[in-house]
């Protein structure tokens, strides 16, 4: 994944907005979490709000306007929140709605893509794996990154069915997930890859298990630290970085329309943070009531 950049046309006023108010991030589940984290380590001084739309999750199986629909009401929960800057920390989203939300709301957006460029960049055999969700892989946006950035790199995509859904339920280890990882990946070793774009911010998670299967074969390409780094130009940009202070970092808060409690296990485990996650309720079109499992 890489920083996807803001436009440079779009003007944004945000006279009044206090430098102290929070950084709003959004997934679609738990994978956003290796964003905060590195968030966290890039601007330990800054807010966090975390939402999780745990309840739809995954979005890689969900259609375009559904994807659309539910980033653009927890966005604009965020702000409502009195989110200064917005993360759509969620690959799937930001291929389908990115220009959607910079177009309806007033703050500063950042977004993710797959980690194409530097892949094409780093690969020494010039043939590189790439997981990710289908909705990611059939994009506009993905699909440009390829033409801008492949040039004579050959990139072999593979949707990583499975992987998100591991992820949600906390499994980053176990001997079902290794068999599916397996299998994705030893085609990619066999066409003579040796680099792997993690296309979906779930997948930093399980970075334990693909070196057990990959070893050194494969540099992981995960940007989140880009991302981070991207955030604090543009907050930076519009005069709302928070002040350091040299205290210990803000916690952050928590959110989930599902139950919360993989959230809760997941930020302890590998995020060493124990915090409580609130239900919320975050209707949309395509999910009008609380009890909507439209799709």
């Amino acid at each position: 994944m890489s920083a996807e950049s803001p436009s440079s046309s779009v003007r944004i006023d945000l006279s009044g907005v206090a430098s102290r108010a929070p950084v709003g991030i959004f997934d679609s589940g738990l994978g956003g979490l290796s964003v905060l984290r590195a968030v966290r380590a890039q601007m330990p001084g800054e807010a966090l709000v975390y939402v999780a739309d745990s309840r739809y999750a995954p979005y890689g199986e969900r259609d375009d306007d559904f994807i659309c629909d539910r980033t653009v009401a927890i966005c604009k929960w965020l702000y409502q929140q009195g989110a200064k800057a917005l993360v759509v920390a969620c690959n799937t989203a930001t291929a389908q709605s990115i220009a959607l939300v910079r177009d309806t709301l007033p703050i500063p957006l950042v977004g993710v893509e797959p980690g194409i460029k530097p892949a094409a960049l780093q690969s020494k055999t010039r043939v590189a794996g790439v997981l990710a969700t289908q909705v990611t892989l059939r994009s506009a946006r993905f699909q440009g990154l390829l033409e801008r950035y492949a040039a004579d790199c050959r990139f072999l995509c593979q949707p990583g069915h499975g992987l998100v859904q591991a992820v949600e339920r906390c499994d980053v280890g176990s001997a079902e997930l290794r068999a599916l990882l397996r299998g994705y990946l030893e085609p990619m070793l066999d066409a003579g890859a040796d680099t792997l774009v993690l296309g979906c911010t779930h997948y930093p998670f399980l970075d334990a298990a693909i070196r057990d299967i990959v070893g050194d074969r494969l540099t992981l390409i995960d940007t989140s630290i880009a991302i981070a780094r991207q955030l604090e130009r543009v907050l930076d940009q519009h005069g709302l970085r928070a002040a350091s202070s040299g205290d210990a970092p803000v916690p952050p808060r928590f959110f989930s329309t599902g139950d919360g409690s993989h959230q809760q296990q997941l930020t302890a485990t590998l995020l060493n943070l124990h915090a409580t996650v609130d239900h919320v309720v975050i209707p949309s079109r395509r999910t009008a009531t609380p009890d909507s499992q439209a799709a």
